[in-house]
């Protein structure tokens, strides 16, 4: 150091000595040399930096710290502004700072508060904590600054903010006076106070009013014992947030010994879920043991755990009977193998329901049980055991026993019922059918399906089917007369789309509010090869060729009897002989959650692939019922499949037209002769003849012409047609003894096998049949 000591020295150690000869104190020259040498060792052994400047804030004398800290040479920063040391952005601030100070003069410690920085001669910046000590000389004040490098330190405290922010705890420190001096962000998410309205605040602001004057007690006996506490020391505590609301806390206590005094950490743990968990375990532990169930545990090796007060009543045996002992004893000795099969279903992790069976009680009696297992797990979700509720099902079994037998009947009586209301048709001569019935699986059983075959006479045949909407008896008792209506109406030969106005007319007259009826009549004439429809919105007829394909009968959309106010339209359709007319009721295609064009669509190809399998109307119908409806059991509406097949065409037709003049009744009778002898049927020819000569009497006598004359043999009958423009249909009676006219439709009657008149578009046909 002596290179920078002058012989008059500039620095605080000279002012001293100038000052102290001008207070005339004798001073021996040897004095002044050594006091400096001892200054400046002092100095320099000093552990911080020391920087001494004047009242100008001009750097006087350094220390070889100074010089270590700040990076200068020592003859870099002597007479230079101390504000070489401070960074560029507080210098101004500083030299204000600088002037209050030499007017204020007072000794500051360090860690007064400041947050400072100094500054290197590299440019870096480093935290400081500085100490001033005014020290007043002739020369004028000079101030001592011990400069202390805090990098260290601040890098520890923030080591330590970081970890107190990163704890999952809200973490609280306070002094001993209960003085809130650090928190972290859990903190502040926790009892919702920002940070800034925690610090300098008591600790007490975050516990509930009642609490308040017992926590100080405690806080101060705390700071006597200062022992750690851990969480969940069995203490009920609770903290208070800032909107007031109160919840259930742990806290951790550990006391903090720092150069300032005692700090108390507390780890603050919201337990509002878990105090929850355990109000709902200790609920559920109460909702268990007053169950009306037996509820129980085991291991998976079947060894009892647990068992409740229903399970008592329901096997007999006590808790302390039970427990521990293998749940096969409450099996019969026939179903032990039961329980080991349930056991390893548990071990797969299985959860068995309503697994209803028998077991046995202490006694001995047998039980019928419904059984519900659910594996239990560790909380590694092991499976270690399983738990089981038990019910007793006995009455329920003999309910169920009972009700069993007593639908049973009720279905019978039902079935009995339908198929009374819905007849049987006959068998018609020359006409293939096949027919499906199937009632509902649900409810009672009865529906509104109904189908009939109706012999029109002279080849012809109707053909109908209906659907009353809904279930139950009132639908069967609708069904059973609108079938009983629709076939007396059919057997008088109206046409269909006459049948459908009389019967919507007639359900109209059954008053059934909001009674819809669908309803589809056929007409088949084989000796023309057609078929004529009317359908009150049924669902469509499907025909299949016998070349094979299936397609929709062409019909007009009319809506369903019971709308009332409705022109019924009809259409004729060619269909070749051999083909196939099949109708069906919605119970056949809607299905819940299908659409119903899908269901039509595979209709239609299970029909298509039965006929290209077998020609057998029973097995293409047996064939469209597995397809559609392959659950026997599990259909909640009635269904009805009807397959009919047209007839082949006559063996021998032939025709005429006939004025109506009296001319045209011989000509006819000669025509029915020459007829029948062409095709080889002379053996009732007089009974033809006199028949055609009655008939087209009538005719000629009380219609219009032209008069048309068919003949149509089958092989098994000969038919005769006579059709006229008049609307009027003859009617039989019986005439007196002087009556010359009257006789004749009675003789018509006396001699056909069958006889019949029917209305069409341009008038009327009478006609008869002859066996051959």
């Amino acid at each position: 150091m002596s290179d920078t000591v002058t012989s008059e020295p500039t620095d605080g150690a000279g002012a001293a000595q100038r000052a102290h000869r001008r207070r005339g104190t004798p001073s021996r020259t040897s004095e002044p040399g050594a006091a400096e040498d001892r200054f400046r060792g002092l100095l320099e052994a000093a552990p911080d930096a020391m920087v001494i400047v004047d009242d100008t804030g001009t750097i006087k004398l350094v220390n070889a710290q100074t010089e270590t800290l700040f990076g200068y040479h020592r003859d870099e920063l002597l007479d230079r502004p101390v504000e070489i040391l401070i960074p560029g952005r507080f210098r101004d601030q500083h030299a204000t700072h600088r002037d209050d100070y030499a007017t204020t003069r007072q000794v500051r410690p360090m860690g007064a508060g400041l947050e400072l920085h100094g500054l290197r001669k590299d440019g870096t910046e480093f935290p400081v904590e500085i100490s001033l000590s005014p020290l007043e000389t002739t020369d004028g004040l000079l101030v001592s600054a011990a400069v202390r490098d805090v990098s260290e330190r601040k890098a520890a405290e923030e080591r330590f903010r970081a970890l107190l922010e990163a704890a999952p705890d809200a973490m609280v420190i306070v002094d001993d006076t209960g003085t809130i001096t650090l928190v972290n962000a859990q903190t502040e998410a926790l009892f919702g106070y920002r940070r800034d309205e925690l610090l300098g605040r008591q600790v007490e602001l975050l516990v509930p009013q009642r609490f308040q004057v017992n926590h100080t007690r405690h806080r101060d006996g705390y700071t006597t014992n200062r022992q750690v506490r851990p969480m969940g020391a069995g203490l009920e505590l609770h903290g208070l947030r800032k909107d007031g609301t109160e919840f259930p806390v742990e806290i951790s206590l550990s006391p903090l010994e720092t150069t300032d005094g005692l700090l108390v950490s507390a780890a603050v743990r919201d337990v509002s879920e878990r105090k929850a968990a355990e109000a709902r375990i200790t609920e559920l532990a109460a909702l268990v043991e007053s169950s009306q169930d037996a509820i129980l545990a085991k291991t998976l090796d079947g060894r009892i755990t647990y068992w409740n007060t229903a399970a008592q009543r329901l096997y007999g045996y006590s808790a302390e009977e039970a427990i521990g002992q293998h749940v096969s004893m409450l099996a019969p000795p026939e179903r032990k193998d039961e329980i080991t099969h349930l056991l390893e279903r548990l071990r797969q992790d299985e959860k068995i329901e309503h697994f209803e069976t028998l077991r046995v009680t202490s006694t001995g009696a047998l039980l019928d049980v419904d059984v519900t297992l659910w594996p239990t797990r560790d909380t590694s979700g092991t499976v270690i055991g399983a738990c089981a509720i038990v019910r007793d099902i006995s009455d329920r079994k003999r309910a169920e026993a009972e009700l069993t037998e007593l639908y049973r009947q009720q279905q019978h009586i039902a079935l009995t019922l339908q198929r009374s209301l819905m007849g049987t048709p006959p068998a018609i001569p020359g006409l293939a059918a096949a027919s499906r019935y199937r009632p509902a699986t649900q409810g009672a059983g009865v529906g509104g399906d109904w189908f009939d075959l109706i012999p029109l006479g002279a080849g012809r045949v109707g053909v109908l089917i209906g659907d009353v909407m809904g279930r139950g008896l009132e639908a069967a008792s609708v069904m059973g007369q609108l079938r009983s209506a629709a076939h007396a109406l059919a057997k008088t030969a109206m046409q269909p789309r006459q049948l459908m106005q009389a019967l919507d007319a007639v359900v109209a007259d059954l008053d059934v509010p909001d009674q819809l009826v669908t309803c589809c009549y056929l007409v088949i004439a084989p000796d023309s090869g057609s078929v004529t429809v009317c359908s009150a919105g049924h669902l469509p007829t499907l025909v299949t060729d016998p070349e094979g394909g299936c397609r929709r009968l062409p019909a007009p959309v009319n809506a369903p009897l019971g709308v009332g106010d409705i022109l019924y339209q009809q259409s004729s359709s060619a269909i070749p002989p051999g083909a196939t007319l099949v109708l069906y009721t919605d119970g056949m295609v809607e299905t819940p959650g299908s659409d119903i064009e899908h269901q039509i669509d595979k209709l239609t190809a299970a029909l298509d692939d039965a006929f290209t399998h077998t020609s057998s109307l029973d097995a293409a119908a047996d064939h469209v019922l597995t397809a559609l409806l392959p659950d026997a059991e599990g259909h909640d509406d009635d269904v009805t499949l009807l397959l009919t097949q047209i007839p082949a065409a006559p063996l021998d037709t032939a025709r005429t037209e006939l004025p109506a003049t009296a001319s045209a009744v011989s000509a006819g009778r000669s025509f029915v002769v020459e007829t029948l002898a062409t095709w080889d049927c002379t053996e009732r020819t007089d009974d033809a003849r006199l028949l055609v000569s009655e008939i087209l009497t009538n005719a000629v006598q009380h219609a219009e012409g032209p008069v048309v004359l068919r003949l149509r043999r089958s092989a098994s009958e000969f038919a005769v047609e006579i059709s006229d423009l008049s609307p009027h249909l003859p009617q039989p009676r019986l005439a007196a003894h002087d009556d010359e006219s009257g006789r004749g439709l009675v003789l018509v009657d006396t001699l056909a096998d069958t006889w019949g008149v029917r209305p069409d578009e341009r008038g009327k046909t009478t006609w008869f049949t002859l066996r051959l």
